[in-house]
């Protein structure tokens, strides 16, 4: 088929056996005579569907009733002001860790809506690292406390939770959720755009516990309210049907993998394959993160000057590597392995990045 290793940031790779099913209902889903695409969202087919993908992140992300699993559009950016806007009452702040762009942009949000208070940064060492959680101390007004658990241009990912006590605790998980086995218990809300391990552009999962939920402020516009979404079950107004099918597709796909636990282990060989290049290699491979705070799903990485990285790029694309170029804002390599990307793949790079590096030293 053609089809290469793709390392893109996101939109990223996509199970192929999913894109397959895909594939197949596409034009007549499922005896309807019609694409989904083209079902109402009030059809019974759909209500499957939605049903489904509820249930499902439930049981693979070990979440009770007490859980409200939504389907949001505008992708993790909308969250940045929802929560704010829901959340944050007069004399109350939002408590924020700097580590990265996407915390950056969330605290921005909520200084327009109301207060935020960064209780941690890295910012200052270039977020080569994730803040010392157990330094952290949480102000007695807030209202929660939000953290960014990877952060896909500088390379950095949590390893170790912060203990915020009785506030509630919020994660943008964009680029790592269903990546490894968590007590997702400890999160009172839980927001993800589905582009990088669990769908398509276009959909926003949320997973809010009830107890934070009957926080929301009253008197919001009715489509900025998380109460109108979590008591409609995402279908006040039209949902992206097709994604949230295919989110269903990938939920199922983790699932029949063997949960959590078999994609772990699966992201740890593989972030394993590349790390080892970089360690066994510091003269050539410059990983730019600390060790104790490295992505399992993003990797970055310098090599000895710009152009042999422009040069590791074009050739490693022409190799069937694709997506490797590092965020504009940093440069470098960013080698990017979300759950979807095969073992082989991680595998087959490190092989290039050897052969590479013994043509170019």
């Amino acid at each position: 088929m053609g089809r290469v290793f793709n390392f893109n940031p996101g939109p990223s790779t996509l199970p192929l056996d999913v894109l397959k099913i895909v594939q197949a209902e596409l034009l007549d889903y499922r005896g309807t005579g019609m694409s989904i695409i083209e079902s109402s969202h009030r059809s019974p087919e759909y209500d499957e569907i939605n049903e489904s993908a509820m249930s499902l992140a439930r049981e693979l992300f070990g979440l009770g009733d007490d859980y409200h699993v939504l389907f949001m559009t505008g992708g993790a950016s909308s969250q940045f002001a929802f929560i704010p806007l829901n959340f944050l009452n007069d004399g109350q702040v939002g408590a924020y860790v700097d580590t990265g762009s996407w915390s950056a942009k969330a605290i921005k949000e909520a200084n327009i809506i109301g207060t935020a208070e960064v209780i941690a940064s890295s910012k200052a060492a270039e977020y080569k690292f994730i803040p010392n959680m157990s330094d952290i101390t949480i102000p007695g007004n807030a209202a929660y406390l939000h953290i960014t658990s990877n952060n896909t241009i500088k390379g950095t990912q949590y390893h170790e939770w912060p203990n915020a006590g009785a506030v509630p605790l919020v994660c943008d998980m964009s680029s790592d959720i269903a990546s490894r086995v968590l007590d997702f218990t400890k999160f009172s809300l839980i927001y993800a755009g589905a582009q990088k391990n669990l769908g398509p552009s276009g959909v926003t999962l949320v997973l809010i516990r009830d107890e934070f939920l009957q926080k929301c402020k009253d008197g919001l516009p009715t489509m900025f309210s998380y109460k109108t979404h979590a008591e409609q079950k995402s279908l006040y107004n039209t949902p992206p049907s097709l994604c949230v099918y295919i989110m269903k597709l990938v939920f199922e796909w983790i699932k029949n993998q063997g949960g959590l636990a078999a994609v772990e282990k699966v992201n740890r060989a593989k972030k394993d394959a590349i790390y080892g290049m970089i360690d066994g290699n510091p003269d050539f491979y410059k990983g730019t993160v600390q060790p104790g705070s490295r992505s399992w799903m993003n990797i970055t990485l310098r090599l000895p000057s710009e152009d042999l990285e422009k040069k590791f790029i074009s050739e490693a694309k022409a190799a069937g590597f694709v997506g490797l170029k590092g965020h504009r804002s940093v440069g470098g390599v960013r080698v990017s392995l979300y759950n979807a990307l095969p073992l082989e793949g991680a595998q087959r790079l490190a092989e290039f990045m050897s052969d590479f590096m013994k043509k170019n030293k």
